[in-house]
């Protein structure tokens, strides 16, 4: 007999969905939160009628009592192991009972769902099929976002269609499925459903890209956004939308959570959330709405004004436009990129840049950091060069840098 405590997203499902089809009835499954896995730990290990069971977790962590307990479990003739594919979970890897691994030899990017498959191959608990295999490389390449570099969409459906259901109604129809179909392929009927899904997704998307807040801090600056739902796809989008800042901070009141995003390979969200008790990947991670948190991103962000999104589909003020790209902030100044002498700079209300900049890029970003200012749309630029005309400063020799001398 066995007992499955893994986590309640897509790859811990997946965990759930392989175990079912390698050992049929002899498992028992209960999916998780992160917060939650503990106290079942905790628990099963305290029931002494629990004990004839081998004890899997997968997708998940345990903290340092569970870790020692599990030791103590194993040495008095209990049976346990743990796969997880977390960094901040790497530590337990001084145990022979857990094995946490973050990529595969080659480089690829493991997911928990992708390392149980192996074990159970490798053990002998299953052999390799198309369709699960098929269903792994699915969850796999949702779970670390690989699907969007493919541009894979099934594996995105995948999970979309996980919560149009049940976990447990989920499960059994992806168990049916993977026992009787030699690949695996959506039914008609959820091709529509996720049809729907993906429209309401994308409202949802658009109606938070006007609530982002902008919170600073002393090493990195946050995008912090109350949200409870779709929240992989929010924090994507909403890294894309606002590139400047360092990493999304999605707020869920209701669980007293936040989930951490970045688009940025030189942001690691896992060790921010560690601040809060929290842990998980470089670039997405969860944490607990602690004290601390809930002053900086919720109290201290309260009265701050939201970030405004780019103008899109602009054909006239874009990037590296030679009569400069323009910006403006909600205090209504207007900023200007322009280059001059293969430098870039930033002038305020049309007085002289003080410092240029090697790219646009850096430019930009450092406006839009330091000032919170926005892309304006072709018809505020045109009427903004109109006006400058009018008053005769726009001239093709205007001073664009500060006089240093001066």
């Amino acid at each position: 007999m066995y007992k499955l405590l893994t986590h309640n997203d897509l790859d811990g499902v997946g965990c759930g969905i392989l175990a079912t089809l390698a050992f049929g009835e002899d498992v028992d499954i209960r999916y998780n939160s992160i917060s939650s896995l503990n106290e079942e730990v905790k628990k099963f290990l305290a029931d002494e009628t629990q004990h004839e069971k081998e004890l899997w977790v997968t997708d998940l962590a345990v903290n340092e009592e569970n870790e020692a307990a599990i030791s103590n479990f194993i040495r008095s003739g209990g049976k346990a192991r743990l796969v997880d594919h977390h960094k901040t979970s790497e530590h337990l890897n001084a145990h022979d009972w857990a094995w946490i691994s973050t990529k595969e030899d080659d480089g690829t990017l493991t997911s928990a769902t992708s390392m149980l498959y192996d074990v159970l191959v490798k053990e002998g608990y299953m052999e390799k099929n198309k369709a699960v295999s098929e269903f792994v490389e699915l969850v796999r390449q949702y779970d670390t976002w690989e699907w969007e570099k493919r541009n894979n969409e099934a594996a995105k459906q995948l999970n979309a269609l996980l919560f149009l259901q049940s976990i447990e109604e989920f499960a059994d129809e992806m168990i049916q499925r993977l026992q009787h179909n030699d690949t695996f392929v959506f039914s008609d009927l959820e091709e529509k459903l996720l049809q729907v899904q993906d429209a309401q997704t994308a409202r949802y998307i658009r109606k938070k890209r006007k609530q982002v807040v902008p919170v600073k801090t002393d090493t990195y600056l946050a995008g912090v956004v109350h949200a409870e739902s779709y929240l992989s796809e929010l924090g994507n989008d909403l890294g894309k939308t606002f590139p400047h800042l360092d990493l999304i901070i999605m707020i869920m009141m209701g669980t007293k959570r936040l989930s951490l995003r970045t688009i940025h390979d030189d942001v690691d969200v896992s060790a921010i959330a560690g601040n809060y008790g929290g842990g998980g990947h470089q670039k997405a991670s969860g944490a607990s709405l602690t004290d601390e948190a809930f002053e900086l991103f919720v109290k201290n962000a309260f009265d701050l004004q939201t970030l405004r999104p780019d103008a899109v589909d602009n054909k006239f003020n874009v990037p590296e436009n030679d009569l400069g790209t323009l910006y403006v902030n909600e205090q209504n100044d207007k900023f200007l990129i322009v280059q001059q002498n293969r430098k870039f700079y930033i002038m305020k209300n049309q007085q002289p840049a003080e410092i240029g900049f090697d790219s646009f890029e850096e430019a930009e970003k450092h406006l839009k950091r330091e000032e919170l200012a926005f892309l304006v749309t072709d018809h505020r630029y045109v009427r903004y060069l109109s006006e400058r005309v009018k008053k005769q400063d726009l001239i093709v020799n205007q001073p664009i840098q500060k006089n240093q001398d001066n």
